[in-house]
C-alpha cells in the first residue's frame, strides 16, 4: 500500500508543527509520499523583496517575478528543509518538482472569467505562470519507492517547453494518487491541515463531519457548510475516488497516526 500525505503550508512553516508531523509521517507503515505547500513563506519573501502578492479566490496570481519567488521557496527552502529533517529520522528522502524525472506535466492556465469572491464582480483573470496538471508519470515515483526512497513533492510542475508552473499542492497530491492507483497500486490519500477535518461549524473543532459522499457534497456546498478552499480540496478528493484511490481522508496534522478521526471522502456510503 502507498500512502500519499499532503500537508499545508501552515504546518510546514511552523517548526514545532513540522517536527511533530514528520515524526508521525516517519511511523506510517508501507511506502509513502509527502506533498507540501508553502504559500505563507512565499508571500513573506515576496514582501521582503518588494514584490506584491495577488490572490484571487484563494489562488495566487504568478507573474514572472512571483514564479522566481515560489521556485526559491517551494523547491528550495521548504522542500529541502523537509528532506533534511526526514534524513535525520532515517528516511532516505528526495525532493522533487514536477520537472524532475518529468513526473508531473502541466499546461499554463488560460485567462478565466470568474466572480471575484471579495468584490462579487465578474472579471477576467490571467493567473500567469499557474499550471493545471495534465498527468503524473507513476513509474518515476514507483522507481523511487522500490529503492526505499521517499519522494517529497513541491507544488511546482512544468510545461515540457522549459517553463516551471506554480501548481496547487492538493491537485498534485490527487494527481499522483490517481496515477499510482491506475498503475495498480492500493493508495490512500490524506490531506493534513490545521483543522480536525471538514467542520459543520468552522469555529467548532468538535463539529467534524465524519463521512462525506459524492451525493452529499453538492448540498453541503449549497447550504454553505462547505465553502472557500475546502470546495476544491473535496473536488480533488472525489476525483481521486472516481479514479480508483482506495480512500481519501481530510484531517488534522496531529491525527496522522489516527486519520479516521477526520473526514473520510467516498463516492457512496
Amino acid at each position: 500500500m502507498i500512502t500519499i500525505i499532503k500537508v499545508g503550508g501552515g504546518i510546514v512553516e511552523d517548526a514545532a508543527s513540522l517536527d511533530r508531523l514528520l515524526n508521525d509521517f516517519s511511523l506510517v507503515n508501507g511506502d509513502k509520499i509527502l506533498v507540501h505547500g508553502g504559500g505563507r513563506s512565499a508571500t513573506r519573501l515576496a514582501s521582503q523583496l518588494g514584490i506584491e502578492s495577488k490572490m484571487v479566490n484563494g489562488r495566487r496570481v504568478t507573474d514572472a517575478e512571483m514564479l522566481r519567488v515560489v521556485t526559491m521557496v517551494y523547491a528550495g527552502l521548504v522542500n529541502k528543509n523537509i528532506v533534511a529533517n526526514l534524513q535525520a529520522r532515517q528516511l532516505n528522502a528526495i525532493g522533487l518538482t514536477g520537472a524532475d524525472g518529468n513526473c508531473l506535466l502541466a499546461h499554463r492556465r488560460p485567462p478565466l472569467s470568474i466572480v471575484n469572491s471579495e468584490t462579487q464582480e465578474k472579471e477576467t483573470v490571467d493567473y500567469g505562470f499557474v499550471g493545471d496538471v495534465d498527468g503524473c508519470d507513476a513509474s518515476v515515483l514507483l522507481s523511487l519507492l522500490r529503492q526505499n526512497i521517499v519522494p517529497v513533492l513541491a507544488p511546482l510542475t512544468h510545461d515540457g517547453k522549459g517553463s516551471l508552473l506554480n501548481t496547487n499542492a492538493d491537485t498534485i497530491a490527487s494527481t499522483a494518487a490517481i496515477a499510482l492507483a491506475q498503475a495498480g497500486e492500493e493508495v490512500t490519500l490524506i490531506y493534513c491541515f490545521e483543522k480536525a477535518g471538514v467542520l459543520r461549524d468552522a469555529d467548532d473543532d468538535s463539529s467534524v463531519i465524519p463521512h462525506i459522499t459524492e451525493e452529499e457534497f453538492p448540498q453541503l456546498v449549497k447550504d454553505g457548510t462547505i465553502q472557500g478552499g475546502m470546495i476544491p480540496k473535496i473536488e480533488n478528493a472525489l476525483a481521486a475516488c472516481r479514479a480508483g484511490v482506495r480512500r481519501v481522508i481530510i484531517t488534522h496534522a496531529n491525527n496522522l497516526s489516527q486519520p479516521e478521526k477526520g473526514t473520510v471522502i467516498t463516492l457512496t456510503t
